[in-house]
């Protein structure tokens, strides 16, 4: 699909009908309460819905139970193999780039600091980091998996926020289009698949053409589950960089919103990490990761440590060497990858599951209150000429 202003335009008219109209026939009925409480139940696929559950309800999770009948199981397991080999660097590109990403773009911005939810960024980043590993188990899409239902959830998560905005009239639909429409969220799938693609590109990190596809991939599937429309979302990494590019240019710039959730981002961060010497760190990561320009919007400090920074994929590349040469060094990578990336998410949760409940309402105001052998190296599409 080519992408152009007046198609983009179109995409921010149309939200999610499916999950639009479980949450307004719940609320038109007073049963979210009850169906939060219940469905704190269903945590793993294949699992017998709980008795009591609304009709509707459970007539859409009966509907979405399944991974759509297209999904290439092989691709799939290209993915995770990928995430496997890459899950430290994947888990640095979403929480330094990906998430600051959604910051500077002002009216996703806006949206994020409406809730209660996701006023605060542990909660956000958690909630991410928990999907995200979910999704690349072995047995994700499996009986007694919890990503499904962690992707039902964030459905209706998605459909709530817009039924709230609508309802009490707190959102522009004549400026901004519907709230979590379908650019907003095929934008939020390229910023956990492309922008992330693109990061782990910048840190100089070994990655075949393969495996940044099927990765890609992966996040399409995703976006199929979320309700993203597959007839405008896009099918490849290269129009993948054509979405992205202009949806950027469509929409990014400041905001106080966006500057007050980075912050919160930055404090997050440097209270993870022990101690303070390495507290700029976050700031300096997040700056070569999403460039000055940006850095500058969201007001991300610039620091001693800039730098030192750079200098990561020389030391990356290294640690990658170790890995190419060695088979030990290379299970011994992805071990501490895989301990360091639940470790932090462990530090995220406090050890504890997280819910994607379906918000009841909004804050008051807007205010700021394995993969293949590489035996190629994949680099990013050229950027858009527009």
């Amino acid at each position: 699909m080519r992408y152009n202003q007046s198609s983009m335009d179109a995409l921010r008219e149309s939200g999610d009908k499916l999950a639009d109209t479980v949450v307004a026939t719940l609320f038109e009925r007073g049963e979210v309460g009850k169906f939060n409480t219940l469905m704190r139940h269903v945590s793993v696929a294949g699992a017998p819905l709980p008795d009591g559950l609304p009709e509707v309800a459970r007539e859409y999770l009966r509907a979405t139970s399944a991974p759509p009948a297209w999904v290439d199981w092989t691709e799939m397991e290209k993915a995770r193999l990928f995430f496997v080999d890459n899950n430290v660097h994947i888990s640095t590109a979403l929480s330094f780039a990906s998430m600051p990403a959604c910051y500077v773009v002002p009216h996703v911005a806006r949206l994020l600091s409406a809730t209660h939810g996701l006023n605060y960024p542990s909660k956000r980043m958690a909630e991410t980091g928990q999907f995200t590993v979910y999704l690349m188990q072995p047995d994700a899409f499996e009986a007694g998996s919890r990503f499904l239902p962690a992707a039902q959830k964030v459905r209706l998560l998605h459909a709530a926020i817009r039924h709230h905005l609508k309802r009490e009239d707190r959102w522009d639909t004549g400026a901004d289009g519907v709230p979590i429409c379908q650019e907003d969220m095929i934008g939020g799938q390229m910023f956990f698949s492309m922008l992330v693609l693109d990061c782990l590109h910048r840190l100089g990190i070994h990655m075949s053409p393969e495996g940044a596809e099927a990765y890609f991939y992966a996040w399409r599937v995703v976006g199929a589950l979320l309700g993203v429309d597959q007839d405008a979302v896009p099918k490849n990494i290269e129009e993948g960089r054509e979405f992205l590019d202009l949806y950027m240019i469509r929409h990014m710039g400041p905001s106080p919103e966006g500057a007050h959730l980075t912050r919160q981002l930055i404090d997050l961060y440097e209270e993870v990490v022990p101690g303070t010497f390495f507290d700029p760190v976050v700031s300096a990561l997040i700056r070569h990761l999403i460039g000055d320009t940006c850095g500058d919007w969201l007001q991300v400090p610039r620091t001693s440590w800039d730098r030192v920074v750079k200098a990561a994929p020389a030391l990356l590349g290294v640690l990658e060497t170790v890995e190419d040469r060695s088979p030990l060094g290379a299970w011994a990578l992805d071990r501490l990858g895989h301990l360091t990336t639940l470790l932090e998410l462990s530090s995220l949760t406090r050890g504890r599951v997280m819910h994607y409940a379906i918000p009841e309402q909004l804050k008051k105001d807007f205010g700021v209150s394995g993969e293949v052998p590489r035996n190629h190296r994949w680099t990013p599409p050229a950027p858009t000429v527009v």
